[in-house]
């Protein structure tokens, strides 16, 4: 199973840019996979996301990186090498949408379709039917909305969430800006987690697992 994390210049799958992807290979953590590019000129950038990932405009379309089209082909080249091709990830249906998009854009859909599938694991998913197995409820607020964000998802396993937070529309003060490989790590953490009851990199071992969650 391969972690998939992406960071972008805004969350419209269509009108903005890929500038980062990153992924690990479960089965391997030590296989990774983290390149950057230029977004396009006619792709649009938030305010937020500018902000989340701690990056400028001049930045994200700086002429010296890689193009999106190249990013995209040395992704997909790098998933075609690995057994097991099922993505996972937090609301991972929207990073394998975005990269789809690109892909029609630029008329690659011959090697999205020959690497990647349309079938993939949330996280978010099987972080809920935990609670649910645990705690006889879903994670919800008071509307019926599921408040299963990576940040309590990380709650849940006993991790910390140390990056830059989006709360209604504001911006936390402090935090580190978002960074796609970090991402994949926690979330791949969260998994092993959740899961197995078990701890998967070394940087989190300081962590302890919840006993809820253990084995």
């Amino acid at each position: 199973m391969i972690v998939l994390d992406i960071e972008s210049s805004g969350l419209d799958t269509g009108k903005c840019g890929i500038w980062q992807i990153g992924s690990i290979d479960l089965e391997n953590p030590k296989n990774y996979f983290l390149q950057e590019a230029k977004i396009d000129e006619e792709d649009e950038i938030e305010k937020e996301a500018l902000i989340i990932t701690g990056k400028t405009e001049s930045e994200l379309r700086n002429p010296e990186k890689q193009t999106q089209k190249s990013l995209i082909l040395n992704f997909l080249g790098w998933v075609k090498s690995y057994r097991e091709k099922i993505m996972f990830g937090q609301n991972v249906g929207w990073d394998i949408t975005f990269i789809q998009n690109k892909c029609l854009r630029y008329k690659i859909m011959d090697k999205f379709r020959e690497t990647m599938g349309v079938r993939s694991i949330d996280l978010h998913a099987l972080a809920q039917l935990k609670h649910k197995e645990i705690h006889n409820k879903f994670l919800i607020n008071e509307s019926g909305r599921s408040e299963m964000s990576l940040k309590s998802i990380l709650n849940f396993c006993g991790l910390e969430d140390k990056r830059k937070q989006s709360i209604g529309g504001e911006i936390s003060e402090g935090g580190t800006p978002h960074n796609a490989l970090e991402d994949c790590k926690l979330e791949g953490e969260c998994y092993y987690r959740i899961m197995f009851g078990k701890n998967l990199f070394p940087e989190y071992s300081k962590f302890k697992i919840p006993e809820i969650l253990k084995k």
